[in-house]
């Protein structure tokens, strides 16, 4: 696994980061996050372009995968504001308590080794009256595309893409940890393999 998931697989999931029905629900999402804002699952930064120079007062970029970590910093230049990149994994976030305006975590929820950890991690840094803004594939309603979901994350798919898990459900764990939503939206995006393509996106709240 070290040449592919050195050398292969950034480029792979960079064009899977990149396809035009993601790219639409980042830009839905990523304009409303404001202050100081922390984005758990940076990646090579595809967000970055989407972020409101005007509302953003300093970003914290947080990713595990050096690899992927140098087109992110490419991407961070010249943004209109201040951005710190740090080689952390999600589970344990370097901030204080109630300490973040916003947290953005996008198609990275599916990777973390322990979600439910980071999840709580993020509601502890997160103020109050802070927001976490949210864009991920996960399970499917449908029984037939639940089961190859759940079948391929037993034995297939975290080994060739990073582990990564189709069968996850963000809702729940979002729930579990203590946010509340003040919008979720469901559905699958036209265009993806449905195995891929049942996505969650939303804001949500501690």
């Amino acid at each position: 696994m070290g040449f592919y998931a050195t050398y292969l697989l950034p480029h792979l999931i960079e064009r899977a980061c990149g396809a035009p029905q993601i790219k639409a629900q980042r830009q839905r999402l990523i304009p409303q996050a404001s202050g100081r804002v922390a984005e758990i699952g940076l990646g090579t930064g595809h967000n970055l372009p989407f972020y409101d120079a005007q509302k953003v007062d300093h970003l914290i970029g947080v990713d595990p995968a050096g690899a992927m970590l140098g087109r992110a910093k490419k991407r961070a230049a010249g943004l209109g504001f201040p951005i710190e990149i740090m080689a952390l994994d999600g589970e344990n976030l370097p901030f204080d308590a109630a300490s973040l305006d916003s947290i953005v975590v996008t198609y990275s929820l599916c990777t973390i080794p322990d979600p439910a950890r980071a999840i709580r991690e993020m509601r502890r840094v997160l103020k109050p009256d802070g927001r976490l803004y949210f864009a991920e594939h996960g399970r499917a309603p449908d029984d037939a595309v639940s089961r190859w979901q759940q079948r391929l994350d037993h034995w297939l798919w975290p080994n060739i893409a990073g582990g990564c898990h189709l069968s996850r459900r963000p809702d729940l764990l979002l729930r579990t940890a203590g946010f509340e939503f003040d919008w979720l939206d469901r559905g699958y995006l036209a265009g993806i393999p449905r195995i891929l393509g049942y996505h969650f996106c939303g804001v949500a709240r501690p």
